[in-house]
């Protein structure tokens, strides 16, 4: 099976260095553009399926990348969602590093996440038997994932962009958009 870990499109926290985590927030005018782009791009390979977080961000990234496959969703799972920042979500890093330290109230702990996207990939792959599955989903949680697979600490994609993985679950192999830390 072949997967592209897909991050949404821009939002305006993206935009203005703000931590969204679990909220709930729209893409903005670049973000639907870059969600375009990508779906442009996707639509040179054969995909079998697309499926996204329940974030709207995620959920109007996955509807443009689909629509321009000729598929539809087939699948929103909350176990996709973006790793919860708690309380600093909606501050910048430097806010939060001000009001609360290093240790952000109510903020998953990284390793949970691991384990969290680690699972919830396998989970997703074996709901979904086809040779080539598109996940969009959100930038932490695919370098939580990309993290665990090669052994590395990489960087957070960029927006729109695409981590690709070939395997099964439990046996993911690093294929394209490995970004170094």
């Amino acid at each position: 099976m072949q997967i592209a870990l897909v991050r949404h499109g821009q939002t305006d926290f993206n935009r203005d260095g703000r931590l969204q985590g679990s909220s709930d927030i729209p893409l903005n005018e670049t973000g639907i553009a870059q969600a375009h782009t990508a779906a442009r791009l996707l639509a040179g390979e054969h995909w079998d399926a697309v499926v996204s977080s329940p974030l709207e961000r995620a959920a109007v990234t996955a509807d443009i990348i689909a629509a321009a496959l000729g598929l539809e969703v087939c699948g929103r799972y909350p176990s996709l969602i973006e790793r919860a920042y708690g309380q600093a979500e909606g501050l910048t890093k430097e806010q939060a590093v001000e009001r609360f330290g290093t240790d952000w109230p109510g903020e998953e702990d990284f390793d949970d996440l691991q384990r969290r996207a680690v699972a919830a990939i396998d989970d997703v792959a074996a709901a979904n038997p086809v040779e080539a599955l598109v996940i969009v989903t959100h930038g932490t949680f695919i370098r939580a994932f990309t993290d665990h697979v090669t052994g590395l600490e990489t960087r957070t994609p960029d927006n729109a962009h695409s981590v690709r993985f070939a395997g099964t679950p439990g046996a993911w192999q690093l294929v394209d958009g490995l970004v170094r830390k």
